[in-house]
């Protein structure tokens, strides 16, 4: 599918932000919250991953981001692609704020992807780290962003499907429920006779 003639610049960073407006509502997103987001600027411009990306596409995706996250205060974190290990820009201070394993590249087009050799160049004290535990994500252009993500992922439906030519998927992450039958889930001053009965230990 060659969509690139009919990708219109400007609609992108409208359409990146409204899905991630939505996935910052369903999964309560806030401050210090790191929302992971993987970028094929070439599949959003209707080719095959890794073979036409631009920075162009990749400053309107970031400009998405941005507006919502300048209102809602989540940390964003730009996966590279595979020839840096899949590797994140973050911002420096966050990633030593919350103990992330910092690992030395500068990511450019060729090398690390569009969007993340982008957004490295917009933050101040920008760094990439090795991996993080992501409690959202967002995915344009299947690049396979669950290797960052806190278990366990629950798909979130974007009304906007696709980014110019590219697939979008979204998730936020919840909880482990642990526990088998006798375990309760929300705090409730009705607990049953039944729930209750019975010892442990």
């Amino acid at each position: 599918m060659n969509v690139d003639e009919n990708v219109q610049l400007g609609s992108i960073a409208e359409q990146v932000e409204q899905i991630v407006r939505e996935l910052a509502a369903a999964g309560k997103l806030g401050m210090s919250q790191l929302l992971v987001i993987g970028v094929s600027t070439s599949e959003v411009l209707g080719h095959r991953i890794g073979t036409s990306g631009t920075i162009e596409t990749a400053a309107q995706i970031y400009a998405g981001v941005e507006a919502v996250r300048s209102e809602v205060g989540f940390i964003p974190v730009y996966q590279c692609c595979e020839h840096l290990n899949r590797a994140l820009v973050i911002d420096q201070p966050s990633a030593e704020r919350l103990g992330l394993d910092i690992v030395g590249a500068v990511p450019v087009p060729k090398a690390g992807g569009s969007m993340a050799a982008y957004a490295y160049r917009q933050l101040k004290e920008p760094c990439l780290v090795e991996t993080v535990q992501a409690h959202a994500g967002i995915d344009i252009g299947d690049t396979f962003i669950g290797m960052h993500l806190k278990r366990v992922a629950v798909p979130v439906r974007p009304t906007i499907r696709e980014i110019g030519g590219a697939h979008v998927t979204m998730a936020i992450t919840r909880p482990k429920l642990i526990g088998g039958s006798r375990a309760v889930y929300e705090l409730s001053e009705n607990i049953t006779a039944e729930q209750s009965a019975g010892t442990c230990e």
